[in-house]
């Protein structure tokens, strides 16, 4: 049973804005339906636990709750110190420490956290709240949402100038309507000169003179040209067989050899193969001398050719995804298992270390034994 400790604690620290987080799906957790904060938690704890535990309550969710971390805060006590104080909260009910695993296939791994309850609570609330969906869902960190682009921002179109109401302009000073002058090869829209009586022109009528055609040179388009594209990357099947010259030199291949061996690679390749086990084959038992790479590749190719096995087993749609289930680990030693077998966050060990430590008187037989020990030392070291 607790006792009560009247002598005044420690003041708790102010937690500082700096304190660092854990890893997503790692560190605290506060557990719901907590009574309201007061003065008076913890306050059936000793001075250095109620300290700590000041300390842990004031801290946000997902603060980082290793040792370590709570020693860099807490310069008063050292990290054995700090260790026996959350083995003590935990034995009062007050903290949990877990692991879930996450993920799916072989991208599984385990998330820790540490759940935190102002108001102790004892081993038969903490297997039902560790057993529940809720805490289930609590202790599994949320997968990252998948990006999405964001949408344009409409862009509003720049806003025009006012428009200036036209001056009233003489035909004198009208402006010419277009300015840029005519290329050098157009004709001039100017009339020809009048022709003098007498010149061969005024004899043979007022007829334009004709001007030769010249020929235009053609436009070029507003467009730059595209730049030249590049070649087709090679595909997986024809690096392959460009690699099988490099590894043996009896394999050399030409490009066109290559190329007409690819279709049978990527037979290979779609039965699920990789790299390394065509090469393999491929290369596995070669003659000495070989005439021609090209024949002997290609025979291997289709007399070797693997069987087709599916890539992922076949699971009914139906079926259930495996449970996800909480561990409590051993806030002392972190050895993980179920709830029922870790009372008060400890396991049997440590529990049994953790609560017969100091409180059972030692064994008279052990005693006398130390006794019959010392005796036995004390009379060798006497001189002869």
């Amino acid at each position: 049973m607790a006792i009560q400790h009247f002598s005044p604690a420690l003041p708790v620290p102010a937690v500082s804005a700096a304190y660092p987080m854990a890893k997503p799906g790692y560190g605290k957790r506060s557990v719901p339906d907590q009574q309201p904060r007061t003065r008076d938690d913890f306050a059936l704890l000793p001075a250095r636990e109620r300290y700590i535990a000041g300390f842990v309550d004031h801290l946000p969710d997902g603060a980082a709750m290793s040792v370590k971390q709570l020693t860099k805060q807490l310069p008063l006590y050292g990290q054995q110190a700090i260790s026996t104080s959350l083995n003590a909260l935990s034995v009062a009910g007050h903290l949990r420490r877990v692991r879930c695993p996450v993920g799916t296939g072989d991208e599984t791994r385990w998330a820790f956290r540490t759940f935190w309850s102002r108001t102790a609570r004892d081993n038969a609330w903490w297997t039902t709240y560790l057993a529940t969906e809720t805490a289930v869902r609590t202790a599994t960190p949320a997968q990252p949402p998948a990006p999405t682009t964001a949408p344009e921002a409409p862009t509003s179109p720049a806003p025009a100038a006012p428009a200036q109401p036209p001056a009233p302009t003489t035909a004198a000073e009208a402006p010419a309507t277009d300015a840029t002058p005519p290329p050098p090869w157009a004709p001039s829209e100017d009339p020809p000169p009048p022709a003098q009586p007498g010149s061969p022109a005024a004899e043979q009528g007022l007829a334009p003179t004709a001007v030769p055609h010249q020929r235009t040179p053609p436009r070029g388009s507003d467009a730059e040209p595209a730049p030249p594209t590049r070649g087709a990357v090679p595909s997986p099947a024809y690096l392959a067989l460009a690699r099988l010259g490099r590894d043996d030199h009896r394999l050399a291949l030409s490009a066109h050899d290559c190329a007409a061996l690819e279709p049978l690679v990527a037979q290979w390749f779609d039965r699920g193969v990789t790299t390394d086990y065509l090469t393999n084959a491929l290369t596995a038992g070669l003659p000495t001398q070989i005439d021609s790479p090209v024949g002997l590749i290609r025979r291997r190719l289709i007399d070797k050719v693997p069987p087709r096995l599916p890539t992922c087993a076949s699971t009914p749609a139906d079926t259930p995804a495996p449970a996800r289930r909480i561990l409590v680990e051993c806030t002392d030693c972190g050895r993980p298992g179920p709830p029922q077998a870790l009372p008060d966050g400890l396991c049997r060990p440590c529990h049994r270390a953790h609560t017969t430590a100091g409180d059972s008187p030692p064994d008279p037989t052990q005693i006398a034994a130390v006794k019959a020990h010392m005796a036995n030392l004390r009379h060798l070291l006497k001189p002869v």
